[in-house]
């Protein structure tokens, strides 16, 4: 089949004559992959005047499964304390798969890390808010996360500890 040109320079494509396609993110699927919730103290889990400590930690994971396919999981543990007992614990595992074309190889980390964590954060934080409501307590609504800060303490810390793991030069 013949591409035929339109009066603006574009192929038929949608593509400019003599230009890169447009990188392209899509979301496949999403989906829970693990989801734990465990209420150690029962129907005594809650006492009205208890303050709860709330911990909660993020951590992100992407990688290609085939081609232009990646599989990114967002993971959510939270740990409730009142009292030093504990109140609840919610874990999460939240996946999405996502297609994406076109974009420079040094580009794809940082949106496997970045961006489609920050896609998949609103479904994520409805799953542990329904698991903390339906386990008894007041839904827990996680505050947004700042996906960038994360990555870029993630790539701190591994530069901190490539730069520890080298053995120093010996002078000459």
């Amino acid at each position: 089949m013949a591409e035929t040109d339109t009066p603006d320079g574009a192929t038929a494509d949608g593509v400019a004559a003599g230009t890169q396609p447009q990188p392209r993110l899509s979301i496949v699927a999403q989906y829970v992959k693990d989801l734990s919730f465990e209420n150690p103290r029962g129907p005594g889990g809650l006492t009205p005047g208890e303050a709860p400590e709330i911990k909660i930690n993020v951590d992100t994971r992407g990688r290609q499964v085939e081609g232009e396919r990646y599989e990114v999981e967002l993971v959510i543990s939270v740990n409730a304390t009142a009292g030093g007992n504990p109140m609840f614990v919610c874990e999460l595992t939240y996946a999405g798969l996502f297609g994406i074309a076109n974009m420079p190889e040094e580009a794809i980390q940082p949106m496997l890390l970045i961006e489609c964590p920050r896609l998949l954060f609103p479904f994520a934080r409805r799953v542990v808010a329904d698991a903390t409501r339906d386990g008894g307590f007041p839904p827990l609504m996680i505050d947004p996360i700042d996906f960038m800060t994360l990555y870029r303490r993630r790539a701190q810390q591994q530069a901190q500890a490539a730069g520890e793991a080298s053995p120093a030069a010996e002078p000459s």
